[in-house]
């Protein structure tokens, strides 16, 4: 890290750009009542059972929620007091559009502590802050990241003022706090400073004592001591009784590759893909120009990134997609390594600031306008819940594909909304012991009960669990359920519904009332033996 350069401060290191930029960041959040991310309806329906299950005569029945000490509350606790002044919808909203102005903030206060000034070339890391990772909806994970980016910045600061006491006093609580919003945070963290320690020490020591690389590695190591309380609440957590998961999916290199292509992933497949050669060109080229350069501390921290990565399992203690969200990151921390050489030309670097701006809005626009369509479909899709009373018992089945669509629909758990407008039972929570706090208890709906039974297919799917809708208009129970409301259903047997009566219709979406008097069990079975056979 060396001193800022004896230069004018351009446009695009001057503290109001970073200010407009990064509340810029949050345009495509401000229209959708319920931002459009793959699970966040999901978790919006468990934060309602957590704020309410007490004081509810419904939810006792199907749920059960205990609070305990594990590394993936962060959301979870922050709608507790914002939900009291805000709502719930809006609560979620307004943490939600904080994430991508946080990452936004964080990157470029990064690339303003290891360079001594913002680069022009760190502007093209901005679109990162909607990541693929971010549309799934993953929510608590992706606050921490962008919590940590900003931590990691504080860290560069008070080494390059050298209050190293007061940093270690500082992370010890923030690290803490960090894990506790999502244990992935914390460790992306203590990969990004160690990196980072490991230079500073070796540079700083190189001339008074040589050390080396590896006595440099045990002294940053010493450094990074006050990050590792954590450690400990870890195997509390994890030491518990009801914790369980596997781990497992390593080394799938096809997977990997795929989620690189998918960095950038929305909704128009050649756009999305542009988007990422655009930035793949910059660090190609950057290799070969003599005019940028490379940051050695940065760069040593993408390559740690992308180390954990590549060693990463697909799934780490039941919850799927573990390596897939660090790619955007380390590709957002390569970026922001880049730096323009001495002597490089102000006109050149505001021309390069310049295209890196441009690209950025263009890529809010094509988001604001993708979210603006989703969110057109939530709407329409959730006046269903119109004609659902107050505590129904509701099985949605969304419409599922055995490909994997480059757009998809982003309405797997948009049931869950039947427990945040209605108070009622949805069959889409995950059932993950010991890695959230709620449990579905709801015994009559099995196999119906949880994810993935929301999730319905023409066919079946190889290598998923997901039922045909056919198997499940066939066989789920009638007495568990009040209404069956099919979001956006693959084609189905129409007589396989005959004992439901439709009460809302939007497309193919329908919502049907169960009848209080249903067919004997027996003669069921036999008429759904007929119709699949």
């Amino acid at each position: 890290m060396g001193d800022a350069p004896q230069q004018p401060v351009h446009w695009w290191q001057t503290r109001w750009f970073v200010i407009a930029i990064a509340l810029a960041s949050v345009i495509p959040l401000i229209w959708p009542t319920i931002p459009p991310m793959v699970d966040l309806p999901g978790h919006m329906g468990r934060y309602r059972v957590q704020l309410d299950i007490g004081r509810d005569p419904w939810f006792t029945q199907w749920y059960s929620f205990h609070w305990q000490l594990i590394g993936n509350l962060g959301i979870d606790l922050l709608v507790i007091p914002m939900s009291k002044v805000f709502g719930l919808v809006l609560a979620v909203k307004l943490i939600v559009m904080t994430i991508p102005l946080l990452i936004v903030s964080g990157l470029l206060w990064i690339a303003r502590e290891v360079h001594g000034r913002i680069p022009a070339t760190a502007l093209f890391a901005l679109p990162l802050a909607y990541s693929y990772p971010f549309h799934f909806g993953f929510v608590n994970f992706a606050l921490s990241m962008a919590l940590a980016l900003n931590a990691f910045a504080l860290w560069l600061r008070l080494a390059r003022l050298d209050r190293l006491r007061l940093r270690a006093a500082l992370f010890v609580p923030l690290s803490c706090l960090l894990w506790l919003c999502h244990t992935y945070g914390w460790g992306t963290l203590g990969v990004l400073a160690f990196s980072a320690e490991l230079v500073r020490v070796h540079d700083k020591g190189s001339y008074r004592r040589g050390r080396g690389w590896i006595k440099s590695a045990v002294v940053a190591g010493l450094h990074c001591l006050p990050l590792c309380l954590p450690i400990a609440m870890m195997v509390i957590w994890r030491g518990g009784q009801h914790v369980s998961g596997q781990t497992t999916d390593w080394f799938n290199w096809r997977l990997k590759w795929r989620w690189v292509k998918d960095i950038l992933r929305d909704r128009w497949k050649d756009f999305d893909l542009g988007s990422l050669a655009v930035i793949g060109l910059l660090l190609v080229k950057s290799l070969r120009d003599r005019t940028i350069a490379y940051s050695r501390n940065l760069t040593l921290s993408a390559l740690f990134l992308f180390a954990v990565y590549l060693v990463l399992p697909r799934i780490v203690f039941g919850s799927a997609y573990a390596d897939m969200r660090l790619a955007p990151f380390a590709l957002a921390v390569l970026v922001i390594a880049l730096r323009e050489r001495p002597g490089y030309q102000m006109r050149d670097a505001s021309l390069v600031a310049a295209i890196g701006l441009v690209f950025t809005l263009v890529r809010l626009t094509a988001t604001t306008v993708s979210f603006g369509l989703y969110a057109q479909t939530y709407k329409t899709e959730l006046t269903a819940l119109d004609h659902v009373p107050v505590g129904a018992r509701v099985l949605g089945l969304v419409g599922g594909h055995c490909y994997d669509p480059w757009a998809m629909s982003r309405l797997e758990h948009l049931p869950a909304m039947v427990m945040v407008e209605k108070r009622g039972f949805s069959n889409d929570q995950w059932e993950m012991p010991g890695a959230q706090l709620m449990t579905v208890t709801y015994r009559a709906a099995i196999p119906f009960a949880h994810d993935p039974s929301e999730i319905v297919t023409e066919r079946k799917c190889p290598h998923q669990w997901w039922h045909t809708i056919n198997q499940t208009l066939a066989w789920f129970p009638r007495d568990a359920f009040d209404y069956v409301w099919l979001i956006n259903p693959p084609p189905y047997d129409a007589a396989l519904a005959s004992d439901l009566t439709p009460v809302w219709r939007a497309g193919s979406s329908v919502l049907y009332k169960v009848p209080e008097k249903r067919p004997p069990l027996a003669e069921r079975e036999a008429a759904a033996t007929l119709k699949l056979s």
